[in-house]
């Protein structure tokens, strides 16, 4: 069972940087890609980025690429959305996600087996 847990909600301004974390707790030995999406009010989740079990895989949509970074840290169990140059329209919850190795990078919510609680991004203009 794995369980996904990413730390409270945060407000920032346009062009301003955040960085959201995903702690993942985990009690079996299965490896797990992982990935970030969100959803802002009255829209369908979207995928934000992608990650392989090693790192070395990165995937992202083109909304965000090149503004956001996502990585992991193995060691520490955790996952990491770096973002910047924020824009308004990135306002939405943000939730971290799990799958099985060979979903890595994709862009489905039905193909990630577990799922975070949530954090609220919010960007002011």
């Amino acid at each position: 069972q794995v369980h996904l847990a990413e730390p409270g909600g945060r407000l920032v301004q346009a062009g301003g940087s955040l960085t959201l974390s995903c702690a993942v707790s985990k009690r079996t030995g299965n490896s797990y890609a992982m990935g970030w999406f969100r959803q802002a009010p009255g829209k369908d989740r979207e995928f934000v980025a992608g990650i392989s079990w090693s790192g070395g895989d990165t995937y992202y949509a083109d909304l965000v690429k090149g503004r956001f970074t996502i990585s992991r840290d193995n060691a520490k169990n955790t996952m990491y959305l770096e973002m910047n140059t924020l824009k308004p329209e990135d306002t939405a919850v943000y939730y971290c996600a799990a799958t099985y190795p060979s979903y890595s990078g994709s862009i489905y919510p039905g193909e990630y087996n577990y799922w975070g609680q949530g954090t609220q991004v919010t960007v002011s203009s």
